[in-house]
This record gives C-alpha cells, sequence and structure tokens, in this order.
C-alpha cells in the first residue's frame, strides 16, 4: 500500500510540476505584458519595397475580395507587389485575378500545403525586394500595415509579426476564437519582448527580411504548423521576431464546432510533432550556446491548450484535496489554479467583456472535453493538409 501511495505521490508531483509551471508562466507574462509598454520605433524616412504572398486554397469568392483589398493598402504603389498563390482555382475566378494589378502564381497539388505554396511562389518571384509578407486567404490588412512594419524593419529587425485581429463575433466559438487569438497576441508575442524574446509567429500577417525568408522557408516542408517551425528555425540561429502590436490584420475567425475542432486537431498534431522531432535540441541550445530564446520557443511547443488547463486546474485542486497526503497539498494547488485563472484572465482585453461572454463562456465545457478527446485522435493529423473552410460574408 505504501509503494502504490508513494507511486501515485511521484506521478501528482510530476503533473504538479508540469502544470504549475506552466500557470506560473502564463500569470508572469500576463502582468508583465500588462505593465510594461514596449516602445515601437520612430517612422521610417525611407520606403522598403514589399511582396505580399496572399495564400488561397479553393474559396474563389474569398481571394477575389482578399485580393482587392490588399491592393487598397495605404503604402506608395510602387512598393509593394501582391503576389497570390492560387491553389485549385476556377478557370473563371483566374482570369479575374489576372485582370487586377498583381501577380497570378497558379498551383494544383497531389497533397496542398502552405509551405509548397510559398516555394512555389518564391520561385516565380523576382529577387528585388527588401521583405516579404504572408497573409492568408481571408486575411484583410489594415491600411497602415505596411507603414508600421516598415518601421521595424527600419530600426534593425529582421522578422515582424503583426497583430492579428478578429473579423467576425457572430457565435460563441467564434469570440472563444477571438478571445484566444489576443491572449496569444498578449502572452505570447507582446508579453515576450518585454523579456527579449522572440514573439511567436501566426503563419499569416507576418514579414521577414525577403532573403532570410527564402532561406529560412528553403529549410521548411511542413504539412502543418509551418509557422512554429519557422519560429524555431530562426531563434535556433538567434533570429529575434519583433511584434507591432499597432499592424493590424483581420483574420476570420471559426464560427462552428466541427471546424474548431479539425483546426485544433490539425495546430496540435503539428504542435506535438515539431515537439518530437525538436524537443531534445532545446537543452543542447541553452546550455551549449545560451540561446534561451530557443529554448523558450521549444518550451511553448510542450505546452497544453489553454482550454484544457481551464479544465485540468480545477480537476487536479479536486483530486488533491480528496487525498490529502499524496502529492502536492490542495493549497498548491489552489496557489496554480489560481495563478492560471488570473494570468488567463488579465490578458483578455477589455472590449470583450461584454453581454455576449457569458454565452461564450458557456461552450467552455464543451470545448474542453472534445480537446480532451483529439489528444487521442493525432495520430495521421499531420500527414495531410486538413483545409479550414471560411465564410465568404465575413
Amino acid at each position: 500500500m505504501e509503494f502504490i501511495q508513494f507511486i501515485f505521490t511521484i506521478i501528482f508531483s510530476l503533473v504538479f510540476i508540469y502544470l504549475g509551471l506552466y500557470s506560473l508562466y502564463l500569470f508572469i507574462f500576463s502582468v508583465v505584458g500588462r505593465l510594461v509598454i514596449v516602445k515601437a520605433p520612430p517612422v521610417a524616412a525611407a520606403y522598403s519595397k514589399f511582396v505580399i504572398y496572399i495564400c488561397a486554397y479553393k474559396e474563389d469568392e474569398i481571394i477575389l475580395n482578399s485580393a482587392a483589398q490588399a491592393l487598397t493598402i495605404n503604402y506608395p504603389k510602387d512598393k509593394f507587389h501582391i503576389c497570390v498563390i492560387a491553389d485549385s482555382m476556377q478557370p473563371s475566378t483566374i482570369e479575374k485575378l489576372k485582370a487586377m494589378p498583381l501577380q497570378v502564381v497558379e498551383v494544383v497539388f497531389e497533397n496542398s500545403t502552405k509551405s509548397k505554396a510559398l516555394h512555389k511562389a518564391i520561385e516565380n518571384t523576382h529577387q528585388d525586394f527588401d521583405a516579404a509578407v504572408v497573409f492568408d486567404i481571408d486575411n484583410v490588412a489594415a491600411p497602415d500595415y505596411l507603414h508600421h512594419i516598415n518601421n521595424y524593419l527600419h530600426a534593425g529587425e529582421r522578422v515582424i509579426q503583426g497583430h492579428r485581429v478578429a473579423k467576425n463575433t457572430e457565435t460563441p466559438i467564434a469570440i472563444l476564437d477571438a478571445i484566444s487569438e489576443e491572449i496569444n497576441n498578449h502572452i505570447f508575442r507582446k508579453a515576450q519582448r518585454v523579456f527579449n524574446l522572440s514573439a511567436a509567429i501566426i503563419g499569416s500577417g507576418m514579414a521577414l527580411e525577403y532573403r532570410l525568408f527564402k532561406d529560412t522557408m528553403s529549410q521548411i516542408d511542413a504539412v502543418g504548423g509551418f509557422d512554429k517551425e519557422m519560429g524555431l528555425v530562426l531563434t535556433r540561429q538567434k533570429i529575434h521576431v519583433a511584434y507591432s502590436d499597432a499592424a493590424l490584420v483581420y483574420d476570420e475567425k471559426v464560427s462552428n464546432p466541427e471546424v474548431f475542432k479539425k483546426q485544433r486537431r490539425r495546430w496540435l498534431s503539428a504542435q506535438f510533432n515539431l515537439l518530437k522531432t525538436y524537443g531534445s535540441t532545446g537543452f543542447t541550445e541553452l546550455f551549449k550556446h545560451g540561446n534561451f530564446d530557443y529554448f523558450n520557443e521549444i518550451y511553448q511547443t510542450a505546452i497544453l491548450p489553454r482550454v484544457l488547463m481551464l479544465g485540468l486546474m480545477p480537476f487536479m485542486l479536486l483530486i488533491a484535496f480528496l487525498t490529502p497526503g499524496i502529492g502536492p497539498s490542495w493549497q498548491m494547488w489552489f496557489t496554480a489554479t489560481a495563478l492560471c485563472y488570473m494570468g488567463i484572465l488579465i490578458a483578455v482585453p477589455a472590449q470583450f467583456f461584454n453581454s455576449k461572454l457569458l454565452g461564450a463562456v458557456l461552450k467552455i465545457p464543451l470545448i474542453f472535453f472534445s480537446m480532451l478527446a483529439l489528444l487521442f485522435k493525432l495520430k495521421g493529423a499531420n500527414k495531410k493538409f486538413i483545409h479550414t473552410p471560411h465564410n465568404p460574408g465575413t
């Protein structure tokens, strides 16, 4: 009996270390992100030349709108070039795109991926650009987006992640997705820069020096999670990722629960696949080369989705309360749970505390159990591209 209790004590202690450290991580970065402001660079005196890659897979109506919107960005017209990578588009859509003042790269892959599309676009791009920007098919940049990115480039930054925000919050799922995005922006981008750590790359709305973008993409052939792999490739070379809170890119949030599950399954699979591939290099880079930025990126691939934390922390608190003497005390679990919840709440922007929030919060238990189930259904999810459909009306 004592041996069994000893085993459970070890297990509960390890679980506490993992979840407790993550809770502390969320709390520290969330609080510091509110207390410390990272100043934006001064207005640049010159204009960088950009190529904007828009990755488009099917969904013809959406790309026609997004491409037209991209052409209206408020930046000198001779200083940015739009390149649409049109994957599996209708001939009529291609014809309409080619009538616009932009470049169209037509592609059809047996198994489509974003990295394949970008490789093809690079092959068909002239090499005279200062920086490359990547947008998803549904992304719409704020008029001054390129001006903010340009300021960072002229301040010496080589990689800049823009501030992706929701352009739709019509359903509880979309609201939760929008809140999740802003929590990520606050904790994993804005607050990271306070500690001179790299902001997490999202996969769209980011800009890189063109040669660096080309060199980095040459090392990436991911089915899913190319953005996370890009962050690892960059930070391993000690190249920091900046974050522009003012460079807004409007992004459609998932409204349908089934689409949400498919998207998260793809993300989880990509995350754990990257942890499996790169995880062992984290400590080597930290202790051999002092690369804490890279180690921090590796750590972020090892953490659970926050919605799982919202359910697991009170569950473990209850277990600790009902089984005194086995593992950390309930008081320790209570402290960790409080830090977790406070860290998440502090990171939520004030505008989301409105009448719609309650309806969204009531969906969290359903999402928790859906995400928990997904942890056991990740096999094969990273071997084939899983498309996330968009709503043409947003």
